[in-house]
């Protein structure tokens, strides 16, 4: 009896390993609808959104600061990416992207993400082909803000 036990036990482990490994070449469809508002305030790499992503448009900082406004046609979902490359900040710089109904006419809402020092980052998605985006880079010292054009 132990050793059927042993030998189910074994035999469900395999299936469930077997279930765990993908595929070579299994390709994964994004996590999220960005019909939408599907893709809102969702990351964009947990989700698969950022494989083929596009930057549109960039804003720029004194100081070696970029808020680019990266796209997934695959997710139709945008985010900021921001980089610090000098690491020079004295207090908190943030980058944010905004959705609008209308290109300065109808905001809807925004998601932010504090700059490193230095390095990388990059903020949740706001979703939906129909809508407009820009990104700005806000100086928290002093309250300055800079911004692309809408896309």
């Amino acid at each position: 009896m132990k050793r059927m036990i042993a030998k189910v036990a074994g035999v469900a482990a395999a299936a469930m390993t077997m279930a765990l490994v993908p595929l070579a070449g299994t390709s994964y469809a994004a996590g999220c609808s960005g019909s939408g508002s599907g893709c809102d305030n969702l990351g964009p790499v947990s989700q698969g959104c950022d494989a083929g992503a596009v930057t549109y448009r960039t804003a720029t900082a004194d100081g070696g600061l970029k808020a680019e406004l990266r796209w997934s046609s695959t997710c139709q979902a945008g985010w900021v990416r921001v980089t610090d490359s000098s690491g020079g900040q004295w207090w908190p710089k943030y980058g944010y992207i905004e959705k609008w109904s209308g290109a300065g006419t109808g905001f809807i809402r925004s998601l932010s993400v504090t700059f490193p020092n230095p390095g990388s980052d990059w903020s949740n998605m706001l979703g939906g082909s129909s809508y407009y985006y820009r990104v700005c880079i806000k100086d928290s010292g002093t309250n300055h803000v800079d911004c692309s054009t809408f896309w």
